[in-house]
């Protein structure tokens, strides 16, 4: 439990073939469904305080509580993801935490001095991220998500999907996919 942002409720793995993770998750760890994202609309992406027109594919399971998140960056726009990439690493990028009153935690943070590496939203105001500046250490980036709006239902979803998953479908596509 961080004593600054509550539960740790996602481990971020930022990857190069998103494929390839989700067998080893399913076959190798025995975690699933996944429930896959093709390609990730975001209403808005900067990074660095800088606008970015990241592509990404994300796929999504649950461990118990513990949200798992596979990330495939699909173009070579600037975020966090490619410059975990560029610097050697594969697997475990960040942490998240999770928020119903989203824009106090995120003031919070920054009124203690955090930085935004990269943030964004994906469905609706009610759909922000941001991802600190952290990565000091590999895996140890915080991301704080507002779960408020349709993330939350959505991620309450996977996680009851996972608590009955008896190995069938194991790869779940969401939003059409390829």
């Amino acid at each position: 439990m961080s004593r600054i942002f509550g539960a740790v409720r996602q481990n971020g793995y930022v990857v190069r073939d998103i494929h390839s993770a989700m067998k080893h998750w399913i076959e190798v760890m025995g975690v699933g469904p996944w429930y896959y994202m093709d390609r990730v609309k975001t209403d808005w992406f900067c990074h660095r305080g800088e606008n970015s027109a990241v592509e990404m594919s994300i796929a999504l399971a649950n461990s118990g509580d513990l949200q798992i998140e596979l990330i495939q960056q699909r173009n070579d726009a600037p975020s966090l993801y490619r410059e975990f990439l560029e610097s050697g690493h594969e697997g475990l990028q960040h942490m998240s935490y999770w928020s119903h009153d989203y824009q106090a935690l995120y003031d919070r943070a920054l009124g203690l001095g955090y930085r935004i590496g990269h943030e964004g939203q994906i469905g609706g105001d009610k759909g922000r991220f941001a991802y600190f500046d952290t990565q000091a250490h590999p895996g140890t980036v915080i991301e704080i998500s507002d779960i408020s709006g349709t993330k939350g239902p959505f991620f309450e979803k996977v996680r009851q999907a996972a608590l009955s998953w008896d190995g069938t479908r194991p790869i779940r596509e969401v939003g059409g996919g390829r």
